[in-house]
């Protein structure tokens, strides 16, 4: 993926509206992953500096090119406000509206609400890969008993009778 991203980087070099980057999470671009929630690499983000979303499409060239041709555009935002229709214009006002304690108390909820939601979604899983482990020793015991229990034994015997019908008639 390296070298189609440094190819996406380069077509985007000179672009006025639309930038193309890569950081490096484990040295100093740490804590800016850090903030955006990068937790697997490579991890491809777009959108608002200030509110990155995940890309979760194609990583062949072709495909990054198309989404950021398609994609990598100024948005609306507080920054770019005439870009937004009037529902965005009405939502980014009241946020504006708030004032600053407000709004952070705010973030921090919505923020918690990520990490609950993440955290059940973390717990539920355990539990499913549980159930999963514990079915799968079960079936394999219930399979390993069905064997013991003479299984073997009683197909080769009927194979063995069926043998022998075929040689009477000789």
């Amino acid at each position: 993926m390296k070298p189609d991203w440094d190819k996406l980087m380069e077509a985007f070099a000179d672009s006025k509206t639309a930038g193309v980057y890569d950081v490096d999470c484990t040295a100093e671009g740490k804590p800016l992953c850090d903030a955006n929630g990068v937790r697997g690499y490579p991890t491809i983000k777009y959108g608002d500096p200030s509110n990155l979303e995940d890309y979760q499409g194609g990583r062949d060239y072709d495909a990054l090119k198309k989404f950021a041709d398609e994609n990598l555009k100024p948005m609306c935002s507080p920054s770019n406000i005439d870009l937004c229709d009037d529902d965005k214009k009405a939502e980014i006002n009241k946020f504006q509206d708030m004032g600053e304690e407000d709004l952070t108390k705010y973030i921090e909820e919505k923020e918690k609400e990520q990490e609950d939601a993440e955290s059940n979604f973390k717990d539920e899983v355990s539990k499913l890969q549980s159930a999963y482990q514990k079915l799968s020793e079960d079936k394999d015991a219930k399979m390993d008993e069905i064997k013991k229990s003479g299984l073997g034994l009683a197909k080769a015997v009927k194979a063995s009778l069926k043998g022998s019908k075929g040689s009477d008639e000789l």
